[in-house]
C-alpha cells in the first residue's frame, strides 16, 4: 500500500511512514498529522482506489487518477447490460 501511494503521488509524498499502533487491528491514514481514515471508523478495508481518492482529495484535489477515479460497476445495478 505504501508503494502504491508514492508511485500514484510521485510528486505530492516525500515519503509514507508504517507505524505500529498501540492496539492490535488499529489503521489508519493521515496526511500532515489530520487523519483521513481510520479503520475502524470505516468499519473493514476499502479497496486501495478508495483510500487513494481520499489522500487525494486531500493532497492534490484536482489530481486525476485514471481509472481508480471510475465508480465500480455492479452487476445488480440498474445501468448494468
Amino acid at each position: 500500500m505504501a508503494q502504491e501511494f508514492l508511485t500514484t503521488f510521485t510528486d505530492d509524498l516525500k515519503a509514507v511512514t508504517l507505524q505500529p499502533g498501540m492496539v492490535s487491528g488499529d489503521f489508519h491514514i493521515s496526511v500532515n498529522d489530520k487523519k483521513i481514515f481510520d479503520r475502524k471508523e470505516y468499519g473493514g478495508f476499502p479497496e486501495i482506489k478508495e483510500l487513494k481518492q481520499m489522500v487525494r482529495d486531500v493532497i492534490n484535489p484536482g489530481k486525476s487518477l485514471g481509472h481508480a477515479d471510475t465508480k465500480p460497476h455492479h452487476a445488480g445495478d440498474d445501468n448494468a447490460k
